[in-house]
């Protein structure tokens, strides 16, 4: 089994995405969270063999919000994989969620076979899920200049990912699997995984680093 924690504000929201996962019996829903403060008090309450393997924290919360709620956790427990989950796709909370330790960004929109598919590749390989849309967004953010001096010095230490690794990711935000993508690079699809599993790394700094 593996188990998911929830963190939304919205009780419906949570409803939902319970839904969507408990159509697949590998996994368990621990606890859920209405924000990053009763999310955070939650998981100090749980042994270390009962904390969820995977978070799927929503970003506008009350009280704490998602982004500094990652950043706390991915402090205090760097085993479990934060996986931000959220309708919003802009780039400043996309560069924020990551910087923090989110090893993924979905967007609520995706359906429960896509979530489940996503999170259960999470748990096997470690390679972080991440919604086509968001795939392009983080291209542009890397292709365009950054708007503020900070927020470029940030950037060129933040991505630093191959020519072959910007390929994966303009293919993979064109919503291709990784067979699809060996294929057209001419490459097998477990190199393609790999490939992945570098670029999360590279897109990933955890709060504690």
């Amino acid at each position: 089994m593996i188990r998911v924690a929830v963190a939304d504000d919205k009780i419906n929201n949570r409803t939902i995405i319970a839904d969507k996962l408990s159509h697949n019996n590998i996994f368990t829903i621990v606890f859920e969270a209405a924000n990053g403060e009763d999310f955070l008090t939650k998981m100090k309450k749980l042994a270390e063999e009962d904390l969820p393997q995977i978070v799927l924290m929503d970003l506008e919360m009350p009280e704490i919000d998602g982004v500094a709620a990652i950043g706390t956790a991915s402090s205090l427990y760097p085993k479990i994989k934060f996986v931000v989950l959220t309708i919003f796709d802009d780039d400043d909370k996309i560069f924020r969620a990551i910087k923090a330790g989110a090893c993924g960004y979905i967007l609520k929109e995706e359906s429960g076979a896509v979530i489940s598919n996503m999170l259960v590749n999470l748990a096997e390989s470690g390679a972080g899920p991440i919604s086509p849309s968001i795939a392009y967004k983080i291209l542009q953010m890397m292709q365009q200049p950054a708007l503020t001096k900070e927020k470029q010095t940030d950037n060129e230490n933040f991505f630093q990912l191959s020519e072959r690794e910007k390929e994966i990711l303009h293919l993979l935000s064109q919503g291709l699997e990784y067979k699809e993508i060996g294929l057209k690079l001419f490459i097998s699809p477990n190199t393609v995984k790999k490939h992945c599993i570098s670029i999360y790394q590279k897109l990933h700094v955890n709060g504690k680093a």
